[in-house]
């Protein structure tokens, strides 16, 4: 098992738990983005530069993303492609991407989308709070202890 990190959007505190993690179940970790991401210098963790350009991260992470591989990402295309290929996907607020509730999510985010092209104001995701973050946590460390 490796953890596959969309690491464009990920938040910093995100990160912080991701590094801990790796260093401490001893899984490698890598994070994928268009711009250099500084990362703690450990044989278990690394950043993957990509070049810039609209999905160029995901479909990298998508070409290299094995079957039960973890990936954080709050994409949810990209959750999609990483489920069919039989990943896990966690997002960044703790929420486990299914194959069961994938479509739905799907459906929802084409919907906003074109809400938002109606010229819809939605506003974006609110911040990441202590739950969203504890959440996180949680389930990565369920998904962990399971695969060691």
């Amino acid at each position: 098992m490796k953890i596959w990190v969309d690491a464009d959007a990920c938040p910093v505190v995100i990160k912080d738990i991701l590094f801990r993690a790796a260093q401490r179940t001893k899984i490698e970790t890598i994070f994928v983005a268009n711009q250099y991401i500084k990362t703690p210098a450990s044989k278990f963790i690394r950043s993957m530069q990509v070049s810039a350009g609209f999905d160029v991260a995901d479909d990298e992470i998508v070409r290299l993303v094995a079957t039960n591989d973890l990936v954080i990402t709050s994409d949810i295309p990209l959750a999609a492609e990483v489920i069919e290929k039989g990943g896990q996907v966690l997002s960044s607020r703790g929420e486990l991407f299914t194959t069961e509730n994938i479509r739905a999510r799907l459906n929802i985010r084409d919907f906003m989308d074109t809400m938002r092209a109606s010229g819809e104001q939605s506003g974006g995701p609110p911040p990441l709070n202590q739950t969203d973050r504890q959440n996180f946590a949680n389930h990565l460390d369920r998904i962990l202890t399971a695969n060691n």
